[in-house]
């Protein structure tokens, strides 16, 4: 007894290790992880209206961390993921065109910190990482793509 599973927004976080090369993305036991971390088994997992991800403790429940579907688009391996990080991303800024701290599952206009500079700089990565590994996804028609 006495035992939590859960994986946090920031980084580090279990989702990250791949990314931060602790793990080969290869490694199965990190993908499992990384699939339980994005399922409900973490009680810190939120889907709802504006989009899925992981928030924690730090912004309360139903706060999604857009730093998890960034780490999570930098870690994945399909472009089906990738391209649906992207479109949460692009749907849930609530027109200020900045990554926020965290949003709210249901209504992406409620978030935290109208500017928050690790974020930006992650999404700036993530940007990076796109145009040199998979520069087609850049030009993909988001608006498409379900949340």
């Amino acid at each position: 007894g006495n035992a939590i599973f859960m994986d946090d927004a920031n980084v580090p976080s279990l989702s990250s290790l791949a990314w931060l090369g602790c793990v080969p993305a290869s490694d199965a036991r990190w993908q499992r992880t990384a699939a339980a971390a994005w399922s409900e088994a973490n009680p810190w997992f939120f889907k709802g209206r504006a989009g899925e991800g992981i928030g924690g403790p730090h912004q309360g429940m139903d706060y999604i961390w857009p730093m998890s579907l960034i780490v999570r688009g930098l870690t994945a391996t399909d472009d089906a993921t990738i391209l649906k990080c992207l479109a949460t991303l692009k749907r849930t800024h609530a027109g200020t065109g900045f990554i926020h701290e965290a949003f709210e599952k249901d209504d992406a206009a409620k978030f935290t910190r109208d500017w928050f500079a690790w974020a930006n700089g992650l999404f700036g990565e993530f940007i990076l990482h796109l145009a040199a590994t998979r520069p087609q996804l850049l030009r993909a028609p988001l608006d498409r793509i379900a949340v």
